[in-house]
């Protein structure tokens, strides 16, 4: 049957495949010639992509954080409340009061100003001023760096 439609229809199919053909190479002269009249708009547009795209990649490159690595030193104080005795000389240095040095021990404990008012029964007031002579002593500027400082010249355990 196939066959037969083949035959019958030998002259019709050849016309299509002729037609297609010129088609096809009408086409192609067409785009050949269209490059040829707009060769410099293919070349500049093409150049265009290519400096966008590398202005996004270059973009992006220099918009990326730079991460940098900052290695911090702590030391490591070992509880030794048990045997633990006070560096009277560095106290003495400092001329810390008594009522100073339970302030700086209960700031080592981390207690706030509030909590540490109710533990000594005084003031909010009053224990913000030992706190701020403690720091003028210690001529320090934070509740950590006096704490630090104290556990280093072993004022407090």
């Amino acid at each position: 049957m196939t066959a037969n439609f083949f035959t019958k229809n030998r002259h019709v199919i050849w016309y299509g495949i002729a037609l297609a053909a010129l088609l096809f190479l009408l086409k192609w002269l067409e785009l050949r010639f269209i490059i040829a009249d707009h060769a410099f708009e293919a070349y500049a547009g093409a150049i265009a992509l290519i400096f966008t795209a590398l202005g996004i990649w270059l973009a992006l490159k220099l918009a990326k954080p730079k991460v940098q690595t900052v290695v911090v030193e702590r030391q490591v104080y070992v509880d030794n409340t048990s045997d633990f005795t006070i560096n009277q000389n560095e106290l003495d240095r400092l001329n810390l009061s008594k009522r100073e040095l339970e302030v700086l021990q209960l700031m080592a404990e981390g207690l706030s100003n509030q909590e540490i008012s109710v533990r000594l029964f005084v003031s909010l007031n009053t224990v913000k001023t030992h706190s701020s002579k403690v720091f003028e002593k210690m001529e320090v500027k934070r509740r950590t760096q006096a704490v630090e400082m104290a556990k280093r010249l072993c004022i407090i355990p």
